[in-house]
């Protein structure tokens, strides 16, 4: 029963006023509204009862009072991109928005091109373009010495560039520059991970810079990696990541305040927030700069206490790969050429489609893990997880469906199911660490016999980056790690091994191994493979001669 003084309230309150009707009015901090009389004031009930929020009690009546300490007619708007990065200095720390080219601020990474004077820049991003457009343009000038990154990906000459000792290059895991961006944001010096571990990443192995080749063609270690701190915590191993902080971000927003309130689409918040909150100046460039309020509280991602400028976009956004799904043939009946390895991906990928269960959260990696998707037995349905910011990934989309803003781990064009999340890179590796994902599936270039996986790099050949597949296999004792791969590579060498010989993506990190030819569990504990499952049209003489490691055979043995 409301007590007098609620029942009073009650009526004396409009019922919509659900969020403020405890009557109490705060002194508000000078810096954001001018004084008034009425601040001054104040009359205040304590524990009263109010009825819950309805749908309709949004926008609350408490919303757009006062008067916001902010020049309307302009705010932080700048006139454009080239007068927002005139005084940038060479020799500044660039953090770098976007994924891919989903998010990335190409308005103001053009009008930075057109500063020849502007170099000996140190650019931190999650990759640095495709060759073309994001980054790429500034590592291609030259104006930049170094980029700290994940993933190299699609950007050959960036890759060139560091075999050749051009440029410096500090490979770090994807979820690990989430969090340094985040801890700086937050003033805290860096944190602790399990990512990377047991790695090159902890020992400082992956060269930063090499020499320029001599005369003889010989290349030396120019500046090597950083060793990383290690602490022991529940009997396992931690790295020390130091914070990132920023001179300068960049980054792109759909819709941003005179204030500098932005708001994200989808998948372009993989790393806008964290840029901006971890740098001295923050850049922004928005497809829509709207007047204050039109905004509502409640649907802003980055407040503008993190925002310096706002300029208008004016260069169309990219798409690095647009991906549509397969139509359905109008004639069914007429056979669809597959060669021989689109034949054995899809053998392994309806395999692996099996360890799937109904209503599982599952991160599926990039090519070959992600058609699992597609041969989920009827009746089971899953809830797909991508690094870059989904839960809920939807099937590629058709012509009418494409949205440049919505893209997966692969830097794709997808869907989203309905009931599908999005959210920024550091909420996605707190799924991931944490160990809310219940099965991760991953490729491989090498997989060990006691668990151990390699799938990042070549030495001196090709520097891929390892992405969030150090993230994914971090906490395996809480998200069962899986791989697929051909059985052999295409040289013919056997892909599972007693050992790997190239970089390691994780240690005592595979569960199972599904390959086109069988299906091992791993005893991560001890190591040593088990046979659960063979190919039907292979022989177990034939299988032990073409697998680099020893196996045991399950007495129930299973056949695909």
């Amino acid at each position: 029963m409301l007590s007098p003084v609620s029942r009073a309230l009650r009526h004396s309150i409009p019922s919509t006023c659900a969020a403020s009707t405890s009557r109490r009015v705060l002194a508000a901090r000078p810096t954001l509204l001018r004084p008034s009389a009425h601040h001054l004031a104040s009359v205040r009930w304590s524990s009263v009862s109010v009825p819950n929020s309805k749908l309709d009690s949004v926008p609350s009546p408490a919303e757009g009072v006062g008067v916001p300490a902010v020049d309307k007619s302009k705010g932080k708007v700048w006139d454009s991109a080239d007068e927002a990065v005139k005084d940038i200095k060479s020799g500044s720390l660039l953090l770098s928005a976007g994924f891919g080219l989903c998010g990335t601020a190409e308005t103001i990474i053009e009008a930075m091109k057109r500063r020849p004077d502007l170099c000996d820049l140190s650019g931190v991003s999650n990759n640095a373009g495709d060759g073309v457009f994001g980054l790429a343009p500034l590592v291609k000038s030259g104006q930049v010495k170094k980029m700290t990154l994940s993933y190299v990906g699609t950007n050959r000459n960036l890759e060139k560039a560091y075999l050749a000792g051009e440029v410096a290059l500090e490979l770090s895991p994807q979820g690990t520059i989430a969090e340094r961006l985040r801890a700086a944001g937050a003033g805290m010096p860096g944190f602790f991970t399990r990512t990377g571990a047991g790695t090159l990443v902890e020992t400082g192995g992956i060269p930063q810079k090499w020499s320029k080749p001599d005369a003889d063609g010989k290349q030396w270690v120019d500046i090597p990696g950083e060793r990383k701190k290690v602490e022991e915590f529940a009997g396992k191993r931690f790295l020390f990541e130091p914070a990132i902080k920023g001179d300068v971000a960049i980054l792109r927003a759909w819709k941003a305040d005179k204030a500098g309130n932005c708001v994200f689409r989808y998948t372009t918040r993989a790393f806008a927030g964290l840029c901006a909150r971890a740098a001295k100046l923050t850049i922004v460039e928005a497809e829509n700069i709207v007047e204050i309020g039109e905004i509502k509280p409640m649907d802003i991602d980055l407040p503008g206490i993190y925002v310096d400028r706002i300029v208008p976009a004016t260069v169309e956004k990219k798409i690095e790969f647009l991906t549509l799904r397969e139509e359905a043939s109008a004639d069914d009946s007429v056979p669809v050429k597959k060669d021989a390895a689109r034949l054995r991906r899809e053998k392994i990928a309806k395999r692996a489609a099996l360890e799937l269960k109904d209503g599982y959260y599952c991160n599926l990696g990039v090519g070959m893990p992600v058609l699992a998707a597609s041969y989920l037995p009827e009746g089971v349905n899953v809830w797909l997880q991508s690094e870059n910011g989904i839960l809920g990934m939807g099937p590629y989309p058709t012509k009418s469906e494409v949205d440049a803003d919505v893209i997966n781990a692969g830097k794709e064009t997808v869907t989203l199911v309905p009931g599908a999340a999005v959210f920024d890179s550091s909420e996605s590796f707190g799924m991931i660490r944490g160990g809310h994902v219940d099965v991760s599936i991953l490729g491989a270039m090498e997989v060990s016999a006691n668990g151990d996986l390699a799938n990042f790099m070549i030495p001196g050949k090709l520097v891929k980056g390892m992405g969030g597949a150090m993230d994914l296999v971090s906490n395996p004792d809480e998200t069962m790690v899986i791989v697929v791969t051909d059985h052999m590579d295409k040289n013919g060498r056997p892909k599972v091994v007693e050992e790997c010989r190239l970089p390691l993506t994780g240690v005592r990190c595979v569960s199972r191994i599904i390959t086109d030819l069988a299906v091992f569990d791993v005893d991560r504990q001890n190591g040593g493979l088990t046979l659960v499952e063979k190919a039907e049209d292979i022989g177990l003489e034939e299988l032990r001669e073409k697998t680099g490691a020893t196996f045991k055979v399950a007495e129930n043995l299973g056949s695909f």
